[in-house]
């Protein structure tokens, strides 16, 4: 069973090994998709959406929202967030019933990112 939590966060970046227009600093408006697989506990839940919730803030949220992501992420790219915010869950979101399945990055609404880790 997969299990979803949508997230949104603002931050700032730019891509210093780019060249075009995103070299410069822009922000973006994100949207973050956190799955989980597993199978349900004896309380009927794979995860509960509060526990999802507060790991991803305390582990991700709290730190790239109103931030400038190259002060975290040397080259800010979209597919870079997503493997960085990967690592910082995927122990904090294995557990004896489930384990994280999926990270979706939208910078956009037209552009997004999954990644499921290697």
């Amino acid at each position: 069973m997969l299990v979803k939590r949508i997230f949104n966060f603002a931050a700032a970046h730019n891509l210093i090994k780019y060249h075009g227009k995103c070299e410069t600093l822009h922000g973006h408006n994100y949207r973050l998709e956190i799955t989980v697989e597993g199978t349900p506990d004896e309380e009927g839940m794979v995860i509960d959406f509060l526990e999802l919730k507060k790991i991803v803030r305390e582990e991700v949220l709290n730190i790239l929202d109103h931030s400038y992501i190259n002060e975290i992420i040397e080259q800010p790219t979209a597919e870079n967030i997503s493997i960085w915010i990967w690592n910082k869950l995927k122990n904090k979101l294995k557990m004896d019933n489930c384990k994280l399945y999926e990270v979706a990055l939208y910078e956009t609404e037209n552009n997004v990112v999954y990644y499921r880790g290697e």
